[in-house]
């Protein structure tokens, strides 16, 4: 339901078709049979659709099928946050995969070819894949809040980023059962379908529900559980990380002055980060589930359903597959652990400097996660426990030479060692 458009059927039960063929003109009267063009668009129109959807095929396919390969070729890449990307780049694969080509192929020709087994398997696995990603982005941004609004709270391990990861395909299967259940071929037998001056049976796959006030009630359930819940958590818990920074000091005679500037240009980074994450969801997503909406309760007229199906659906669809697209790029490839990854993977330094780098950068991924350390006992005063950090869901403690004053709370210090692992991801 969230990757493809309904053939053009009104709410009342009425057919209305997207156009007569020229060469038939107008349908029997003894018959009553209608007469639709097997293609769509005329050859241009078409041309830019599957040129646009094959783009961010390319970039879906490439994008997340790198990010597997680091995160699953070296173990020091497997922590709690990369846990999440990884399974964000696989359901958007599956996005890719079953959702960019059928939605293309609907869009630019009449009726369903791929039969019976392929429409209620494609329908699934469309809205299992959607719902699995959207959800997976609720757990990144919850694991980001938590690192930096509650960082005395304990912190996610592997073995519950593993449960949370199974909770949200179970999640995904469950709300999409009612429309896997419902989708079936319907052979539509006042239809027929033109190509090259001979007609073709016209079929489609779509969802059979018993009344409209049933599709209507699962369309809403859709919408609330899909779109509306996840992107009010991610916008607020978005805004508090945001507002907590803000409100974070730089402890005096903590850093330099360099430091200083350092630590706020990553406070922007981070902002500006969240905010471009939360906004390329809303974007991306809302025109979809608009249009959704609107089909289900509103009382369109022929025309506006032929203008909404044919020309505002397929770019509806483009820019909710376009977040699939994007989403490597911004949770994968402007994280610095990922392209020193990318490099290691495909050995684009020499050798010599890439023992350096790669040990560097060892060191580097094990700190990827950042927990709080409850002091154990009383320290040096020219010492301090500065983090936890985690590999392979074991914590070791590194302490480090710091010259901060008393007053500075515990609180601050966390916030901002945790800076550095938001600022990555």
């Amino acid at each position: 339901k969230t990757c493809r458009k309904s053939i053009e059927i009104d709410r009342n039960g009425s057919k209305k078709f997207i156009k007569r063929s020229k060469n038939m003109g107008k349908s029997s009267a003894f018959q009553n049979i209608t007469y639709v063009d097997f293609y769509l668009h005329k050859p241009p129109v078409a041309a830019v659709f599957t040129i646009s959807y094959l783009l961010i095929f390319l970039m879906s396919m490439l994008g997340n099928g790198v990010v597997c390969f680091i995160v699953l070729r070296s173990r020091n890449m497997r922590t709690v946050t990369n846990l999440f990307i990884l399974n964000l780049a696989i359901s958007d694969l599956l996005v890719g995969i079953f959702c960019m080509p059928t939605t293309l192929v609907d869009n630019i020709i009449t009726g369903w070819p791929f039969g019976s087994v392929l429409c209620k398997l494609s329908g699934m696995v469309q809205g299992i894949s959607v719902s699995a990603s959207v959800f997976t982005l609720v757990a990144i941004a919850v694991d980001r809040f938590r690192c930096i609004v509650y960082p005395f709270k304990q912190k996610l391990t592997i073995g519950t980023s593993k449960l949370i990861i199974v909770i949200i395909w179970v999640l995904a299967v469950s709300i999409m059962c009612p429309s896997g259940v419902m989708l079936q071929v319907t052979k539509e037998h006042s239809v027929q379908i033109v190509l090259n001056n001979s007609t073709r049976p016209f079929y489609w796959c779509r969802e059979d529900w018993p009344n409209q006030e049933m599709r209507k009630i699962y369309t809403t359930v859709l919408f609330a559980n899909i779109y509306l819940a996840p992107l009010s958590l991610i916008v607020i818990m978005y805004a508090r990380i945001g507002v907590t920074l803000c409100k974070t000091p730089i402890p005096p005679g903590r850093v330099t002055m360099e430091s200083r500037q350092t630590i706020t240009r990553k406070k922007k980074r981070v902002i500006t980060m969240l905010l471009i994450v939360a906004l390329l969801f809303i974007v991306s997503w809302l025109p979809l589930w608009s249009l959704m909406m609107l089909s289900d309760y509103a009382s369109l007229t022929e025309r506006q359903y032929h203008i909404i199906n044919i020309y505002v659906y397929p770019l509806a669809h483009w820019l909710a597959f376009f977040n699939s697209s994007i989403n490597p790029i911004i949770y994968g490839f402007f994280n610095e652990n990922f392209r020193r990854g990318f490099q290691a993977a495909f050995k684009f330094q020499l050798c010599s400097a890439g023992i350096t780098r790669q040990r560097s950068y060892s060191h580097r991924i094990r700190g990827i996660a950042v927990l709080p350390v409850q002091p154990a006992g009383p320290s040096r005063s020219n010492s301090r426990v500065g983090a936890v950090f985690v590999g392979n869901g074991l914590c070791q403690r590194k302490t480090v030479q710091s010259s901060t004053p008393k007053h500075v709370t515990k609180h601050e210090e966390l916030i901002l060692n945790n800076l550095q692992k938001v600022s990555q991801i």
